[in-house]
């Protein structure tokens, strides 16, 4: 497959550009400023680009298969990830290519929690508050668009650094705690979980969630 990535440097954006090549995917790394310090694999192509831009957006992923974002705004700037997702949207709209955007977990549902959501949890950290509110718009600009093939992951309540398994459980709208309540998966079976998603779609047009 051919994948663009979105926020190629970061936590998330890095292993999922890492995970796609060791599966034999082509994959273009976007990155906003070639200058900035990075340790992609050198198996991927280096691009410059903004999300926020309809026509960068356009033009990295033309003859491509999916587009993957994994942007994260920096703490204050947590507006700009709905200007990213609208550029998206536009500069996807009506191209067939498919959209896969990582976003929160703090709109998924409470297990038992009667309708409650992770962000309404009172030991919700208020530190994360703007982020949470920023993905969950995110989630409502994908769900009213209807010209761009798209898929949301929201992450395990706990998103770490950690190993690859490869091996994670589904949900839907609803937060995978384990045996013991705890949800939490690492960023590299995140990845996995990602690409997976990419390789076989069974969430179009749907979030969905991944957690041990």
């Amino acid at each position: 497959m051919r994948i663009t990535v979105f926020g190629a440097a970061g936590n998330v954006g890095s292993r999922v550009v890492a995970e796609a090549l060791t599966r034999g995917h082509r994959v273009t790394a976007v990155l906003r400023d070639p200058a900035r310090p990075h340790a992609l694999p050198a198996a991927a192509v280096i691009a410059t680009g903004d999300a926020a831009d309809p026509e960068d957006v356009a033009r990295l992923s033309a003859g491509q298969d999916v587009v993957i974002t994994a942007t994260r705004p920096a703490p204050g700037s947590e507006s700009e990830l709905a200007v990213a997702t609208k550029g998206l949207l536009a500069g996807l709209a009506g191209t067939g290519v498919r959209l896969l955007a990582v976003g929160g977990a703090g709109s998924l549902a409470l297990p038992g929690g009667n309708g409650a959501t992770v962000l309404d949890d009172p030991e919700f950290p208020p530190s994360w508050r703007p982020i949470a509110l920023a993905c969950g718009e995110q989630l409502d600009l994908l769900r009213a668009s209807a010209e761009v093939d798209w898929t949301y992951l929201s992450p395990a309540a706990l998103l770490e650094p950690g190993e690859r398994t490869g091996r994670y459980r589904l949900g839907r709208d609803e937060l995978v705690v384990d045996a013991d309540g705890r949800s939490a998966i690492s960023m590299e079976d995140l990845a996995v979980a990602l690409v997976d998603e990419a390789e076989r779609p069974a969430h179009r047009g749907l979030r969905f969630t991944v957690a041990y």
